[in-house]
Parts: C-alpha cells; structure tokens; sequence
C-alpha cells in the first residue's frame, strides 16, 4: 500500500570460510547452504576485499578478515555461479621498496577460471584509472611512484564464478607416443576464422576449431597434436591499442586458469569454460591431442610504467622479480617483468595452473615460453631448478608432453639441448640448418647431417631419446614457409614501428625477386622449395612441427612479427585449399605425413648407431656422395650441395607392444640444394639391388608417387634444387 516502508535487503554476510583451495570456488556446504568460498595470497597485505559486481556493474565490498598463512579467506553465503568479481587489496604505497598497494584499483583473482573482460572497449588508449601510479604525472622519470587514486574498476576485467563438476568419464585422451607426434601450431582465432565451412558465428572461436570442417582438416592432414598459441586470458598493450592495433597472438597473460574470453561463441560469464572442454573432447575423440602455448616467465602488467591489473597490486614483491634498485624489474623475457619462480607461492601459482588445465580441461601437453626464464634459480639459468624439480616429480605434470622453447634474452639464457629428461625442445639449431642449406648457404653439411639424424649431438645424453628435438622450419614468430621463399628482407610496416620490430636474421631467399610476382619461372622454384622444406621437415628423425596454412602456401606479405595483426595478415586463408597452384602442396604434406606414420625407420625411438653390421658391413644410418661412396671425414668438411642419407629398417632398436623385433622397410634420401641438375650414383649392395622413387619434389603433380625404379649402381639424374625419396625394393 502507498507510504508502506519497504524491507531492507540484508547485506551479504562473510563468513570464515577457508584458505584452500585459492580462487573463488562455488560449493555447497553440509548444512545445504550455497556459496563461494574465496582465497586469496597476498602476503604483505593490510587489507582484502572481494567486490562483487552485479549486472549494471554496481559494486558490493566485502571484508576478508580471515588470514591464514598468508592467505586471506572466507565464505559468502548467496555467491552463486556466475558472479562477477574481482579484490582490492591495501597496504603501503613505497615503490622505492617494490610495494604497490593501492586499494583505489580493482584486481583480477590470478585463480579465476573465467573473467569478463569487457573487449568491446574503443579506449584508442587503455585508461589512465587502470595505472596504479600517475600515468601522465609531468615528469615521467618518477610517475611511477606517484599513486593514482582513481577507481578503475569499471574498466579492468572482472573474475566470474564458476562451477563445473565434469569428471571427462566420456572422454578418452588419444595419449600418441612422443616418437609418433606431428605437431601443428594454431591460433584457435586465425586459423577458424576465414574457414569457409565453419558458419560464420563461430568462426574465431573455441567451437569453430571443434566443428567437423575445422576437424576434418586437421584428420586429412595427419597430425597428431594442435599446439595452439595462447589461449589464457590476455590483455592489450597501451602501445598497440594507440595505434588501433590488438594483441593477437596473445603473449600477454593476466589469468592463468582461464580461457581467454573473447575466442567463446557462447558467453564471457563462465560459458567460455564449458566451450573449451567441448573443443578438447572434439578433438581427442578425432585422434588429435592438445597442446597449449604457455606464457608463465611475464605478465601483461609489464614493468613499473606498466598498468595494475593483478598481481602487482596483490604483493608487488611477492611475485616480480626486482632489482636492487626494487622500484626496478628485473626483465628476462623483453615485455618489461618476469615471474619470480624460485618464490614458493609463484611457483604453486604456476603448477596450480598446469594441473588445473590438464585434470580439469583436458589437456595433453604444454609448450612454455622463453622456459629459461622459469629455470632461473637466482639469476642464472639452473637445470637444477625449484620449477624444473616440481614438474619433474608431479604425478600429474611428469605424464603430460612439455616442450620447452630453451631460451630467453638474459645473459646464458640460450639452453638448446640443456634441458632435463622428460622435456622436449624447440630446436632453432634445425631450423637455421634446414633454412641455410637450401639456400646453399651452409659452409659444409655436418650441421644438416646431425639435424636430419635426430640432433644427437644436442640430445644423445641423460636417456634423452631424438624425439627431444622438436623440428621445425617456420614457427608462429617470423616468415611463413612462403614468405621464406618470397622475401628476403621483412616487411612489417603494418605493425606501426617503422619495420624496426621483428627479426632481420631471417635466412631466407626470395629466389630472385623480393615479394610476390607474376614471373612464372621465380613462381615455379618458390613451389619448389616450399616442396623441398616441407620434405626435409617431415623426413628428419625427431618430432615435427608444421604451422597452420603453410601447407596451403600461407603468406603474411612479408611481415615476419604479425603479433599485432588479428586480420587478413595474420589469418590462414581456406581459398589456397583449391587453388590448382597450391593444392600440390597440401596434397604433398599429406602423403609425407602418411608416409612418416607408416614407417617406424622415419619416427625412429631411439638414436642411429652408425656401426657396420657384422655380417655384411649394413649399417642403420649411412652417408653418401653423388659418387655412391660413402662420405669420409674430409667429405663432411668440404662445401657441397648434395647429400645422401640412407636409413635402414631392418636394424630398428626396441620391440613392438607384443615383443617382437621392430622391421621396415629402407630408404635412401637424396637432397640436392644446388643451382643446376646433378648426377648420382645409387649404392650397390649390400644397400640395395633396385631402388622405386617415393617423392620427387621436382615434379609440381604430388597426387601420386612416381614409382620409377632404378637399380642399384645406377646413375640417376637429380634435378636442380629437389629431394628424391628413394625405397629399397
């Protein structure tokens, strides 16, 4: 009735609740009363309150008065699935000392497991609110020790609560031996997003990479794992939103257990989750296993300049790395801080993380970036390492496949072949191998000789095996196999840095011509080579790795650093898939693929012996000359541009899963990286008696082999710039 008084709402009530597990976990309590209990780290603290949001964005603050172990904690009755939040968190403002408390900024929980991150923003700029100093204080050599006041909580990311209690019973992990893994590496956005068999408001997103178009390539193709660029919830640089540009590959992380938002077709308030875990079954159920590209070394805050979005204004000191100098960090990743993993709670944070992706989203593997910087103990790189030495004894982490890229830019950062048993490795030494020798750049060929056998020079120690070695031609940072080819110099004027980013060590050669022509003969060698890598990848003992479109002749214009370019640029483009120019070439891939799966010789467990059998001098990998000779130790030192490698499949170390001996059938590859044509001279027994070609990269036709036989002692022609894969008969 009109005057009545209306009932006050009561205002949520905080209970004690408990300090494990960290983040914010829905549960219902054994009185029956639903809630979310919330925990959060923050060791140097004065203060914590979880705030929560409610649809039109107004704030409830709520006290955490619970400190246990350095963890503040406690339980909110009503808290239901869905909800927004996020902590402010108090204490000193003494930047001089590394401490940046400052309530005035909302925080993101490190453990949310989903976050509404508000993409749609046109800033031009991120706002100065989310700086926990004066952003545009005048003197700009001390701004950062001027504390900004201001709210930011409208315009930062919020953590939502999320329930999920899926035990993947239906799920059935594809669990593909290290020695039997052809990696591809996509960008879930990039490589969905353009794909004309993917309707179109999926396209971009978690589920355009679980539909069956998207799937199908993937089955036709061969591989056996996706190692997708980060998916973890990152953030946009201010230096790249100024130039209308975004973060798209997204080495930019600001929560570590959740799904990056913006790839859900479904929803950013929690939706996203339960699409991910679609995707992956999708994928496991088609064979395929995933890989996530990890970025644990750095934060999207950056250095002192850098914005308060997390971690810095939870403790500051507690997870950077400082210098003496404390309102310093110390940097050993290029994007301003580096996690401090020698710190028990970043180290938790980090391993927190690794087991929630694997039990709980279903993932396979990881592929850390710059993984130097997490085996640094104090300052220098240590194998020895608290990270190295958890990962290799969790129960959990020690089953799953970890790549590491074994580098970052600190002094002795550069770790090819340092790390550990049960790590695998980026191998730039391949890449710069296989990219100089086709462009006859290699002074001699014992490099490419190590690099096709499996890098036993780099890995043949500690139990390592060849499958240590992740081989790879092009990655998602620098040339696509095509540009390779095409550009001899980068062009990345579309970044907006006047082509001062990205690297100019790009050992490529543009076969005559810089950038794309319409020269037929520069076109038809360009196809060629593209033939000759993709070959030598797929046929060298250890683990390949393809990227997403360059079986289909891929280019980015010559932009070799395309992190900025979420278009046409950095999208695979599906209309090469029927261009009769470059249909050859996937068609090529996929019958390399094929090949390698069928013939254990080509994905071999264990490293060659080179020893001659006692019997009749056979050994299981052997060396040749155009001469039929095989190679002396003057021969690995002289220049040359032809090489024979012969594997043997009837030596092949280990047994099959019922213990019987392992058997092939062998090979004889010949590569030929020289101007004209070259005679060779096929070896004779005990080798062989005929020889029937597999692969000529020579021919433009790749729908069927050639299936010329030669016999032994034969001298067959090699044409200009190829590799012909022989069999023995």
């Amino acid at each position: 009735m009109n005057g009545a008084r209306r009932a006050a709402v009561p205002a949520p009530v905080v209970w004690p609740g408990a300090p494990t597990p960290l983040g914010a976990r829905f549960r219902v309590g054994p009185d029956g009363v639903a809630g979310t209990n919330f925990a959060l780290w923050a060791a140097g603290a004065e203060a914590v309150r979880v705030c929560l949001f409610d649809e039109r964005g107004r704030e409830t603050q709520l006290g955490l008065s619970e400190l246990t172990h350095e963890i503040w904690h406690g339980f909110v009755p009503g808290v239901m699935p869905g909800q927004r939040y996020g902590y402010r968190v108090d204490g000193r403002w003494d930047p001089w000392t590394g401490a940046r408390w400052n309530p005035a900024k909302l925080l993101l929980d490190p453990y949310a497991r989903a976050v509404d991150a508000g993409e749609g923003n046109d800033y031009g700029r991120l706002p100065p609110e989310v700086y926990g100093h004066v952003r545009d204080w005048p003197e700009q050599s001390v701004a950062d020790t001027v504390r900004d006041d201001r709210d930011s909580a409208p315009y930062v990311p919020k953590g939502v609560v999320v329930h999920d209690d899926d035990d993947w019973s239906d799920d059935r992990r594809p669990k593909t031996p290290w020695a039997d893994s052809v990696i591809y590496e996509l960008h879930v956005r990039g490589f969905t997003k353009r794909h004309p068999g993917i309707p179109r408001q999926l396209r971009g997103t978690y589920a355009g990479l679980a539909h069956p178009a998207a799937i199908e390539h993937l089955v036709t193709l061969g591989v056996t794992a996706v190692e997708l660029l980060p998916v973890h919830q990152f953030a946009h640089e201010d230096h790249l939103l100024r130039r209308g540009l975004r973060n798209y590959w997204g080495y930019n992380s600001v929560g570590y257990f959740a799904p990056h938002a913006a790839y859900a077709a479904s929803g950013t308030t929690g939706q996203q989750v339960g699409e991910f875990k679609r995707m992956v079954r999708a994928l496991h159920a088609a064979g395929i296993e995933v890989i996530l590209d990890v970025v644990y070394n750095h934060t999207a805050e950056a250095g002192e300049l850098g914005p308060t979005l997390s971690l810095k204004g939870i403790d500051n000191r507690g997870y950077y790395r400082l210098q003496d100098d404390a309102r310093r960090y110390a940097d050993y990743t290029g994007c301003g801080n580096t996690l401090h993993v020698v710190r028990p709670q970043v180290l938790r944070l980090i391993t927190d993380s690794l087991r929630y992706w694997v039990t709980e989203m279903g993932v396979d593997g990881f592929r850390f970036d710059l993984a130097a910087a997490l085996a640094r103990s104090m300052h220098d790189v240590d194998m020895l390492s608290p990270f190295l030495a958890v990962i290799a004894q969790d129960p959990v982490l020690r089953r799953v496949k970890l790549i590491a890229e074994p580098w970052d830019i600190g002094s002795g950062g550069y770790q090819v072949g340092a790390f550990p048993p049960l790590w695998t490795e980026w191998n730039d030494r391949y890449r710069g191998a296989v990219r100089d020798f086709w462009r006859h750049a290699l002074p001699d060929v014992r490099e490419m000789g190590y690099r096709l056998s499996g890098s036993s020079d780099l890995y043949a120690w500690g139990g390592r095996r060849p499958y240590a070695s992740v081989n790879f031609v092009t990655a998602h940072d620098g040339f696509t196999l095509r540009d390779l080819v095409s550009y001899e110099r980068k062009h990345n004027e579309a970044n907006g840095e006047d082509n001062r980013d990205g690297t100019d060590d790009n050992r490529s050669w543009n076969c005559g011509t810089e950038g794309e022509t319409r020269d037929e003969g520069v076109r038809a060698l360009r196809r060629r080579q593209l033939r000759n890598l993709l070959t030598t990848l797929l046929l060298s003992t250890g683990v390949p790795m393809l990227v997403a479109g360059d079986e289909l002749g891929r280019t980015q214009r010559g932009n070799n650093n395309a992190y900025c370019q979420d278009n046409e640029i950095g999208w695979v483009d599906w209309s090469l898939l029927d261009d009769p120019a470059w249909r050859p070439l996937f068609d090529l891939t996929c019958r390399l693929i094929a090949l390698r799966h069928r013939h254990p010789v080509l994905h071999r467990r264990a490293f060659f012996s080179g020893r001659a059998h006692a019997a009749d001098g056979l050994r299981d990998l052997a060396w040749f000359t155009p001469r039929g000779t095989e190679m002396t130790e003057a021969d690995w030192y002289a220049p040359a541009a032809t090489l024979g490698m012969y594997l043997s499949g009837r030596d092949i170390p280990g047994r099959d899963e019922r213990g019987a001996p392992v058997t092939d059938d062998s090979f004889l590859a010949v590569l030929h990286a020289g101007d004209g044509p070259t005679g060779f001279v096929l070896p004779g027994p005990p080798w062989a008696e005929r020889y029937e070609v597999l692969v000529d990269t020579s021919r433009e036709d790749q729908a069927e082999p050639p299936g010329t036989v030669h016999g032994a002692a034969a001298r067959i022609t090699v044409p200009a710039r190829a590799v012909l894969l022989l069999r023995v008969a």
